[in-house]
């Protein structure tokens, strides 16, 4: 996806699907944030290829780029495994010396920027998400030429999948990882607050404390949250007694969301109308805005900013901390979940005006246009995807299901031998049928900056109180026209 890890924080995976986000992570998803380069680079000729009967020399080996950090594979265990694929292809290939080359997130996006305006940009680059690879719209090869020179049977792949990655630059990519979302809850703290645990599968209602049954919807979402907020006397959100000062427990937290993520859990929307030029605020992201805001200030369910930055708040990654009850964030966010205990457990989504609106981060790998190499970055592109000693070892460190279906009872099984406590990994393969489309992290005029425009926005939202808030959302709208403008 969407690409698909934005991001103050701590644990980098994500994200993505975010971004995404482990060991040195942003506070929201680490969604895939790079900036786009000022100009594109030159295309290069492709460099010859030695002849089959030939083994080159190993100073003769073509040298292949592999660029890491636009989302998740920053972490120290994420390094060492794709260092583990790297040898292994490098033990297997005589005429291909791949190189790994990992960029922290927080400098990967100028990094990147600066190697490829000097023409210098590696030949693969990701794992990468939709926001990422946006920001470096026409940056990417078109793979279709060296998908009918190889006969690379892309059959394999679900032909949807296929085609989400054709775009008028071609066909820029070839599935690889997708992260769906769900509620992530602890089952203890429901307990304590005598609630019933959110539905296990799409379409069940949720039984509220009197033993009705409503609908798993948003307004749930914050009923019971302020039911699971609870200050050091013991008071919850909905006591008058309640002292929002000091809180030692949350009932919600969008984990990792940046806004345009929240407002696609309420419907998906562009910021940027269908002419591709004129900025607009979608309802739905308007409605979710509205929630997310009332929920730290008014409702005092979600913990602001400086209260999620705080060590007692797991220092950027709340639900990590054991003292949030509920979130919602992708598949990718196993990755930094270290410190929340083992009785957490996973939900479906809430619905929004009767309809549940999801959103699936989708990251790849992708060829710089740039290359010098084409043909060799192919090759080691169709590995990391495909090799049975290569991706199911990265996705399983990704935390990323996988696109291909013989590896996703493998990867669960994975999943279970490191959370054995969790008993509903079958509500994220239902998350894949409510994908966000448009993409939270689609196109959008002078993409980089528009992004981090609404981030701004984002930040704004959780840390003053008294907005105007339908005010800063006309502005948001104002300013993202003027960046729009910029690229026309």
């Amino acid at each position: 996806m969407n690409k698909r890890s934005t991001l103050v924080a701590v644990l980098l995976l994500v994200a993505a699907l975010v971004l995404a986000a482990c060991g040195g992570a942003p506070s929201q998803a680490p969604a895939p944030e790079a900036p786009a380069a000022e100009a594109p680079a030159a295309e290069a000729p492709a460099a010859e290829a030695p002849a089959a009967s030939e083994a080159p020399a190993a100073s003769d080996k073509i040298q292949v780029r592999w660029f890491v950090g636009l989302g998740t594979g920053t972490d120290p265990e994420q390094q060492e495994v794709q260092q583990q694929v790297v040898e292994e292809f490098n033990n297997t290939h005589d005429d291909i010396e791949l190189v790994l080359e990992v960029v922290p997130y927080d400098s990967a996006r100028d990094a990147l920027s600066t190697q490829i305006a000097s023409g210098n940009g590696p030949d693969i680059i990701g794992p990468v998400g939709i926001g990422g690879s946006n920001a470096f719209f026409g940056q990417w090869l078109d793979l279709a030429p060296l998908i009918e020179q190889t006969g690379f049977d892309t059959s394999i792949f679900n032909e949807e999948l296929v085609n989400f990655y054709q775009t008028e630059e071609g066909q820029v990519g070839l599935p690889f990882a997708v992260f769906p979302a769900a509620v992530f809850y602890q089952k203890e703290m429901f307990d304590e607050a005598g609630l019933n645990y959110p539905p296990q599968s799409y379409g069940e209602k949720y039984i509220m404390p009197d033993g009705s049954e409503v609908e798993w919807d948003w307004d749930v979402i914050r009923e019971i949250g302020q039911i699971l907020t609870v200050d050091a006397n013991g008071n919850d959100a909905t006591s008058a007694d309640f002292d929002d000062q000091n809180v030692v427990q949350y009932g919600y937290y969008p984990q990792w969301q940046h806004p345009n993520h929240m407002g696609a859990f309420f419907g998906a929307g562009s910021l940027v109308a269908d002419d591709g030029k004129t900025a607009q605020i979608p309802d739905s992201f308007r409605a979710a805005w509205h929630w997310v805001y009332d929920g730290i200030w008014a409702d005092k369910f979600i913990p602001s900013d400086p209260v999620v930055a705080s060590p007692e708040f797991g220092a950027g990654n709340a639900f990590n901390s054991g003292k949030v009850a509920m979130a919602i964030t992708h598949m990718w966010y196993t990755c930094c979940i270290t410190d929340a205990g083992e009785n957490w457990d996973l939900a479906a989504l809430p619905a929004y005006n009767g309809e549940v609106h999801g959103r699936v981060d989708a990251d790849t790998f992708r060829i710089w246009k740039g290359t010098k190499n084409p043909e060799a970055a192919f090759e080691v592109l169709v590995y990391l995807l495909t090799n049975e000693a290569a991706a199911p070892k990265l996705l399983t460190v990704y935390g990323a299901m996988p696109a291909l279906p013989q590896w996703q009872d493998a990867f669960f099984a994975s999943k279970s031998e490191q959370y054995p406590w969790v008993e509903n990994w079958d509500v994220m393969k239902a998350g894949l049928n409510y994908p966000d489309n448009p993409s939270a992290e689609g196109w959008m005029p002078n993409w980089n900056e528009a992004w981090d425009r609404v981030g701004a926005f984002g930040s704004l939202m959780a840390n003053e109180g008294d907005l105007d808030l339908d005010a800063e959302i006309e502005k948001l709208k104002e300013d993202l026209q003027v960046i729009f403008d910029k690229a026309q």
